[in-house]
C-alpha cells in the first residue's frame, strides 16, 4: 500500500501524504516554506475553525449547501477548533502574505475529515470540495484578518484581562500592607524626599490598571472584522447576509460579540486594529518592566544593595556561587518585556504593507500579536503569584531614612533653600544626620526640628 496519494490542481500533479487530512494545496505549502518550523498559534487554528463551522452553518441557512454536507463541514470544523487535527497544520508562519496557504490548510483538512464523515475517503473531495464547499462564500482575505480579530480576542479574554487584574489586585494589596513603611524616595536614583513603600505601590497598581483600561479599549475595535467582503472588499461570491450570519453563529459558539465592518475596503487594505492592540500590549509590557526593575533594584543586596524588600526565594541562583538567589521572575518580566516590544515592532512594519486592497503581512501580524497577549498572560499571572503576593518589607528602608539628606528639604520654607542647602553638605561631609546639624547650625529648637523633620508630615501632604 502506497504510502502517498497523487493530487491534482491547476499546477499539475502532487505527493500527498497518503493519510493525510491535508491535501495538494497545504503539501506545495508546506515544501515551499521550509523557513521557521513554527505554525499560526493554537489559538488561531481554533478561530479557523470556529469561523469555517460558523459560514457552512450560514451557507446552509442561505441554501447554498446541502444540509447533510453543512453538518459534516460543521462538524469537521470543530473537530479542528477543539485541537484534534493540529498536527495536520504544517504551513510554516513565515509564508503567502495573505495567509491563503493556512486558509487552504483548514478547508483540505475539514473537507476530507468531512468527506471521512460522510463515508468517503480522503483526496476524493465528493461531496465536500475544499473550496466549493467549505470555502464557500469566502476568501483568505477577510476570512484570514477575521481570525486574527476573533483569535486576539480569545487569548485576550481568557488570558491576559485575568491575568493583568489579578496583578493589579496584588500590587493594591501590598500597598495597603506596606502604607506604614516610611523609606527614602528618589529621583534621578538619588535621594529625595521620604515616601511611603505603600505609596510605591499604589502608583504600580494605577500602571497596570492605566495599561489594562488601554489593551480593554483596543480590543473593542478587534470587534469589527472583515468577513463578508471575500477577495477585495466588494463581497463578491457571498450573498448579503452571509457575514451576519455566519458570525451570529461564531457569537452564539464563543460569546464574544464580532460585527461585520461598515467599511470592508479598510478593514482588508489594513490591519490598524492590529496595530492598535499591539501597541496597548507594548505600552503594558513597557509599564511591567518599570514596575519589576524597581522591585529588582529595592530587593538588592542583601548585603550590599537597597535591600528595602527581600523578594521570594524560589530556586539557588549561581552555579558557583553558594547561597545566592536571584530575583529571577522579575528578570523574566523584563525579558518578556523585550519581546514584545520587539513583536509590536514587526506588527508596526506589518501594518504598512497594505498595498491598494490587502495587507500582505497577515501571518506574522498574527503570529507576533498572538505571541505578545500569550506572553503578557503568562508572564504577569507569575510575576502576581510568586512574586508580588510574596514581597515583604526588610526594615532597611526605614533604618535608613533618618540618615537621608533629602529631609531637610521641608526647612527650606523655614531657613532658606541655600542654607539647607549648607546644612545638608555638611551632613553630607561629615557622616552626621541632618537633624544633628541643623541643631547646630540654626537656631531651631529640637521641638521645632521634630515637627519639621517628622517623616510622616512629608509623606501625607
Amino acid at each position: 500500500m502506497s504510502d502517498v496519494r497523487i493530487e491534482t490542481d491547476a499546477l499539475g500533479d502532487y505527493e500527498v501524504p497518503a493519510e493525510a487530512y491535508y491535501g495538494i494545496g497545504t503539501a506545495r505549502a508546506r515544501d515551499n516554506f521550509t523557513i521557521s518550523g513554527q505554525g499560526l498559534p493554537r489559538s488561531f487554528i481554533q478561530a479557523l475553525g470556529v469561523i469555517k463551522a460558523s459560514a457552512a452553518r450560514a451557507n446552509m441557512d442561505l441554501e447554498l449547501l446541502d444540509p447533510e454536507v453543512a453538518k459534516a463541514i460543521a462538524a469537521a470544523a470543530m473537530e479542528v477548533a477543539a485541537g484534534r487535527w493540529d498536527s495536520e497544520f504544517v504551513v510554516d508562519v513565515f509564508q503567502t502574505g495573505s495567509g491563503t496557504s493556512t486558509n487552504m490548510n483548514a478547508n483540505e483538512v475539514i473537507a476530507n475529515r468531512a468527506n471521512e464523515i460522510l463515508g468517503g475517503s480522503k483526496g476524493a473531495y465528493s461531496p465536500v470540495h475544499p473550496n466549493d464547499q467549505v470555502n464557500r462564500s469566502q476568501s483568505s482575505n477577510d476570512v484570514i484578518p477575521t481570525a486574527i480579530h476573533l483569535s486576539a480576542l480569545l487569548e485576550y479574554r481568557t488570558g491576559l484581562l485575568p491575568a493583568l487584574y489579578r496583578l493589579e489586585t496584588a500590587l493594591k494589596a501590598k500597598s495597603v500592607e506596606f502604607h506604614g513603611v516610611i523609606k527614602t524616595g528618589r529621583t534621578h536614583l538619588m535621594d529625595a524626599t521620604p515616601i511611603r513603600l505603600g505609596q510605591e505601590f499604589e502608583g504600580y497598581a494605577g500602571q497596570i490598571e492605566q495599561a489594562r483600561r488601554g489593551v480593554s479599549f483596543a480590543a473593542e475595535s478587534l470587534r469589527e472584522v472583515a468577513l463578508g467582503g471575500t477577495a477585495v472588499g466588494t463581497g463578491v461570491n457571498a450573498p448579503r447576509e452571509f457575514a451576519r450570519r455566519t458570525l451570529g453563529y461564531v457569537n452564539q459558539a464563543e460569546k464574544v460579540q464580532l460585527r461585520e465592518t461598515p467599511n470592508h475596503f479598510r478593514a482588508q487594505s489594513s490591519i490598524d486594529a492590529s496595530v492598535a492592540m499591539s501597541g496597548a500590549l507594548r505600552a503594558t509590557a513597557v509599564a511591567m518592566i518599570k514596575i519589576a526593575n524597581d522591585i529588582r533594584l529595592m530587593g538588592s543586596g542583601p548585603r550590599a544593595g537597597l535591600y528595602e524588600l527581600a523578594l521570594p526565594a524560589l530556586q539557588p541562583g549561581s552555579s558557583i556561587m553558594p547561597g545566592k538567589v536571584n530575583p529571577v521572575i522579575p528578570e523574566a518580566v523584563v525579558q518578556v518585556g523585550a519581546q514584545v516590544i520587539g513583536n509590536d515592532a514587526a506588527i508596526a512594519a506589518a501594518g504598512q504593507w497594505g498595498f491598494f486592497e490587502l495587507n500582505t503581512m497577515l501571518p506574522v501580524a498574527a503570529r507576533n500579536l498572538l505571541e505578545s497577549i500569550r506572553l503578557l498572560s503568562n508572564v504577569a499571572t507569575a510575576f502576581s503569584e510568586r512574586c508580588i503576593v510574596g514581597l515583604e518589607t526588610t526594615g532597611e528602608g526605614p533604618r535608613l531614612l533618618e540618615q537621608g539628606l533629602a529631609i531637610v528639604t521641608p526647612l527650606a520654607n523655614v531657613i532658606g533653600y541655600d542654607r539647607a542647602s549648607m546644612i545638608a553638605k555638611e551632613a553630607f561631609a561629615t557622616r552626621r544626620t541632618v537633624r544633628e546639624v541643623a541643631g547646630e547650625m540654626t537656631d531651631l529648637g529640637p521641638e521645632e526640628l521634630d515637627r519639621l523633620l517628622d517623616p510622616a508630615g512629608m509623606v501625607d501632604p
